[in-house]
């Protein structure tokens, strides 16, 4: 029987002397200052037991990682329709690219990508103030693990409104194509705040459990979001969640996840684990440099992949 236990403090252990952490994102002001020397790891087992190490009870911005959260809620409110304006193709493109929407008249190619979480944050929007909407989504997130100590850093939000130049003309592109129904400050408000969402790699962790139980949480037993869509979000996840590096992900560590340039991953063994990890420096496509390191690791010692249907 594999000793997660072990594993996951071996890997710790591993990582603490690593020389290649990445850089942090100094373009927003509050990250820039994190220390590149954390490493937290969290690993929760389908029978409930939760491993952890290093760091793994320091909050730490998500950001990007919010984006699985929000595509649950805005997939839980309209359903499929969502795909009528988000797509479900890898951009091959940085995360923040411009690109793509031209050619495709304002319909971003996935949900993971900013332009296509802007979306999402306007479904999420309609019908709502700004602040009812971000404290769906907070509640959602705290729901989920269980936990009311998770809160948005509000410093962040407000350095990604001040500095978000990129973000906004996308949401305004995207507007001129009919692709937003909501003005779009009010739109980038609630994208800023839930990409300012802080958590620990357990807490993050425990979130992601519905993922890997088929849309439910496993601990209250009630149903987030059907099979079928957890199986989606899982796909997109694999395909989608690292940007342009998401093959290199697949082919390294095969397992759904979805990463945020504050260092953080969020990966999924269907049947098996959620798992978190978090180091703050990232590389040129906006992946956690160990994290990924880490996960390659995790999946090796276990045996966890999509790819062998023996281990899923």
């Amino acid at each position: 029987m594999t000793d997660i236990g072990s594993i996951v403090a071996e890997i710790a252990a591993e990582m603490a002397q690593a020389t290649d952490r990445g850089r942090v994102a100094d373009y927003i002001a509050p990250l820039a200052g994190v220390d590149p020397a954390h490493f937290g790891l969290a690993v929760v087992t389908a029978d409930g037991a939760c491993h952890v190490a290093g760091d793994a009870d320091m909050p730490f911005s998500i950001q990007s990682v919010s984006k699985v959260f929000t595509l649950t809620l805005a997939l839980g409110r309209v359903g499929d329709r969502i795909w009528d304006r988000v797509g479900r193709e890898p951009s091959g493109t940085s995360f923040n690219s411009i690109v793509q929407l031209e050619s495709e008249q304002g319909v971003p190619r996935n949900p993971f990508i900013n332009a296509g979480a802007i979306v999402v944050s306007d479904m999420i929007l309609a019908g709502h103030q700004p602040r009812e909407a971000i404290g769906e989504i907070l509640r959602f997130v705290r729901g989920l693990a269980g936990d009311e100590a998770i809160y948005i850093d509000e410093a962040v939000a407000r350095a990604e409104q001040e500095t978000g130049f990129r973000n906004a003309a996308l949401a305004n592109y995207m507007r001129a194509f009919d692709n937003l129904n909501n003005p779009v400050d009010l739109t980038l408000g609630v994208y800023f705040h839930h990409c300012a969402i802080a958590m620990s790699c357990r807490q993050l962790a425990l979130a992601g459990r519905y993922l890997m139980a088929r849309g439910v949480n496993p601990e209250t037993g009630k149903r987030v979001i059907s099979p079928e869509r957890a199986r989606r979000i899982n796909a997109l996840m694999l395909t989608c969640g690292h940007y342009d590096g998401s093959g290199e992900f697949a082919f390294r560590v095969g397992l759904p996840g979805k990463s945020g340039v504050g260092g953080g991953i969020l990966a999924i063994a269907p049947g098996h684990a959620s798992i978190a990890v978090w180091s703050p420096g990232i590389n040129t496509s906006g992946n956690s440099q160990l994290g990924m390191v880490a996960l390659e690791r995790l999946a090796q010692r276990t045996g966890w992949s999509v790819f062998d249907p023996v281990s899923i």
